[in-house]
């Protein structure tokens, strides 16, 4: 049986934690920060941890990341 591909595009954005979470970067800080308040791009700021939904997507198409 051949092995299964990762998603290139998933292996640059996403990482797996050690408990299996799937880590991300936050969302909105590409450009536009003038019209953000500075709380938002404050709380911003480093990675979060993608919903359960969402996670299991990407998980998908990481299969060895597990």
């Amino acid at each position: 049986m051949p092995k299964m591909k990762t998603k290139s595009s998933c292996k640059k954005r996403f990482k797996v934690s050690a408990t299996g979470k799937v880590i991300s970067g936050q969302a909105g800080k590409r450009h536009g920060m003038i019209k953000r308040h500075k709380k938002f791009i404050r709380d911003a700021r480093g990675t979060t941890v993608m919903s359960a939904p969402d996670a299991k997507i990407v998980k998908s198409m990481m299969p060895y990341d597990r």
